[in-house]
């Protein structure tokens, strides 16, 4: 029994044992298109007339297993009747595996994601290889949408229904070991020795995992509907049903089902169908692709082996920490070793979170700065004055080898100001690194008029290197993400000043999908922080000032590093109290047209090349609600006429803060 189709290749050895390997072409990762689908259905029709001893499924990329779903369908369901009959055949091809009279194993490596996963639960068995790269789960929940190929079902099943509404309700994965812990593996095998361990699978075929019997009991009806009860408890401390409804459909899948019958697998196509059409889920697919598009700019660009950090405070050592963890060589320069020594207390704490305690060797602390003149790349990270910076670039830059690279983390000041005493202006770019570094996805990668081209693709690269989604832009103050920032949270600092409690004004703003309301943000990156990039920014464009906010720093209220700012804080938290305040009918508006008018006067400048970009610089920036699509997208959608009359009165009302930036003439409604 051999056959072969476009994306899928069976073949059977002389023990009668079938293999079939997916490989999409045209593309460096299979993902389950109809297409791939529609052949898949096909080759397991072959393998049921034929009957072999056993079915290996695995994947001919070196990349992966499969990613899941191909999101590039999803653009065109617009009618739930017909999203819903595409999910049911998927879970259809997907039942004719699982139904095989013969040992299925699916051999995994890479990673098993969304559809991917389901496809590997279809099977009797599963063994992967133990690499880095192992990372299974199902992340549909991050699309607004649930497993549609019969996850919400197989998974509880396997593992019970406490660890699999985790799994489902947060979209995380796991790794290998945690992954063969918690039963969603059978084997975890070195990569080779993949082959032979599923076909010895296959052979002994041992008797099928099950959940555990405690978690089985949780699918009796007055159980499951406490499980439930207290999965929606969790889901509510973090995202609204009406932002995010896909964790309570998924949720409302096990209570009405418990994971039981072919009436599971109906709900959860009616159910992922609905979501598929909503508008949460269109725009976070937009958000995948902008993610995407981030992550191809500098690929297959120039590597660096070494880097060279200059400030080892919280930015500069946790840069520092990140690149030795993504396997660089690093070097730590500050004044004297002390002020090293709390950021590599810091960066072990970090390789000991992420299990890499061969990473600690790649740091090294280096006062005198011998690192310099062996660095690809030197990375400027101390305090904001450009005074200061230029004067450490003359220190710097005879020692540059000539290849090397010299970035800047600046926050808000252009790099033409700082590149003014160079000898070699064309190699200066900025790497502006976002706070928490190990956390925040973007860096803004950041072109002054001097700066040359493979400098610029040199940087992107290097992003990409460190796991990060560069965002080119043009050296502008404050750049993309703070210059739009500000005006957001220099809003909000005024609406204190009028007597406004700070948790309502929070409040109003996760309420629009915030991730954080702008006052808590404001006490978290450091009111001492944003008064200077306030300033900063203010000469460049003229607005009012919050005058209580240099009042706190003055008072040595810097926020939570202070313990006091805004809130008081206590073990990480801000204490709040304004319950029953209700906010002013124009607060929401107030916040984010300040948020929205900036970013088309960026957009206007020229900061970045496209609105996409501003787009995901803020998503990723600063979690601008993703639902949303994305601040510009979001005022398309709201459109941008309506947005422009009700700026204009908030001018007249609150002052010329609010007049409509000339950029909205240019921005194009939907259709437009």
């Amino acid at each position: 029994m051999n056959t072969a189709t476009t994306h899928w290749r069976l073949e059977t050895d002389a023990d009668d044992i079938a293999r079939l390997t997916f490989d999409l072409q045209g593309s460096a990762t299979n993902t389950l298109g109809a297409a791939a689908m529609r052949e898949l259905a096909g080759q397991l029709a072959a393998v049921a007339a034929a009957r072999p001893r056993a079915l290996i499924i695995r994947s001919g990329k070196d990349s992966g297993f499969i990613a899941g779903a191909d999101v590039s369908e999803f653009g065109g369901l617009n009618d739930p009747e017909a999203a819903r009959q595409l999910v049911r055949s998927g879970q259809q091809v997907l039942d004719r595996l699982a139904g095989l009279p013969l040992p299925t194993v699916a051999a995994i490596h890479g990673f098993a994601l969304g559809g991917g996963l389901e496809l590997a639960l279809a099977c009797a068995y599963r063994v992967a290889a133990d690499e880095r790269s192992l990372s299974l789960g199902l992340p549909e929940v991050l699309l607004a949408i649930h497993p549609g190929f019969g996850g919400t079902v197989r998974l509880p099943r396997l593992l019970g229904a406490g660890r699999a509404l985790d799994l489902m309700l947060t979209g995380r994965t796991l790794r290998g070991r945690e992954a063969l812990r918690a039963g969603l593996l059978d084997r975890l095998v070195p990569r080779t020795e993949l082959d032979a361990a599923a076909r010895a699978l296959a052979l002994a075929a041992p008797p099928l995992r099950r959940a555990p019997f405690t978690q089985r009991l949780l699918g009796w009806p007055l159980l499951r509907h406490l499980v439930a009860a207290q999965a929606r408890r969790q889901v509510a401390r973090r995202v609204r049903r009406d932002h995010y409804p896909a964790p309570w459909a998924i949720i409302d899948l096990w209570a009405r089902h418990g994971a039981r019958g072919v009436a599971a697998l109906e709900a959860e196509a009616r159910s992922i169908a609905a979501l598929l059409c909503s508008e949460s889920s269109r725009n976070l697919v937009r958000v995948f692709f902008l993610q995407n598009r981030l992550k191809s700019l500098g690929a297959g660009g120039r590597r660096f082996a070494h880097v060279h950090v200059v400030g080892a405070g919280v930015m500069g050592g946790d840069i520092a920490a990140w690149c030795a963890a993504r396997g660089l060589t690093v070097t730590l320069q500050d004044r004297e070793l002390r002020f090293v020594e709390p950021a590599l207390a810091r960066a072990r704490e970090l390789f000991a979170r992420r299990h890499d305690p061969a990473a600690a060797g790649r740091l090294q602390a280096d006062v005198a700065g011998h690192g310099i003149a062996r660095a690809d790349l030197v990375i400027e990270a101390i305090y904001e004055d450009a005074d200061a910076k230029r004067a450490l670039y003359a220190r710097i830059e005879p020692q540059l080898r000539p290849e090397a690279l010299l970035a800047t983390n600046t926050s808000s000041i252009r790099l033409e100001d700082l590149a003014r005493d160079l000898a070699d202006p064309t190699r200066l770019v900025g790497l502006h690194f976002f706070n928490p570094v190990a956390k925040m996805q973007l860096v803004e990668v950041i072109r002054a008029p001097a700066t040359r081209d493979d400098v610029v693709n040199a940087a992107l690269a290097f992003a990409r290197q460190l796991d990060r989604l560069p965002l080119p832009c043009r050296s502008a103050p404050g750049f993309v993400v703070n210059r739009i920032l500000m005006p957001y949270l220099n809003e909000a600092m005024l609406a204190v000043d009028e007597g406004i409690p700070p948790a309502v004004i929070d409040r109003i703003a996760t309420d629009f999908g915030m991730p954080m309301g702008p006052i808590e943000l404001a006490d978290t990156v450091g009111l001492d922080i944003a008064v200077h990039v306030g300033r900063i920014l203010a000469a460049a464009w003229p607005r009012p000032v919050a005058e209580g906010t240099a009042r706190l720093v003055e008072a040595g209220r810097l926020g939570r590093k202070s313990g006091r700012g805004y809130y008081e804080w206590r073990d990480g938290r801000p204490l709040r109290s304004a319950a029953g305040i209700q906010a002013p009918a124009d607060l929401c508006d107030r916040l984010i047209l300040q948020y929205l008018n900036e970013a088309v006067a960026c957009l206007r400048d020229g900061v970045v090349a496209d609105a996409d970009l501003i787009d995901a610089a803020m998503v990723f920036g600063t979690g601008f609600a993703p639902f949303r699509g994305g601040p510009l997208h979001y005022a398309r959608t709201r459109g941008a006429g309506t947005i422009v009359a009700r700026l204009e009165q908030l001018a007249a009302t609150h002052g010329p803060r609010f007049r409509p930036d000339p950029g909205w003439r240019g921005l194009a409604t939907p259709g437009g």
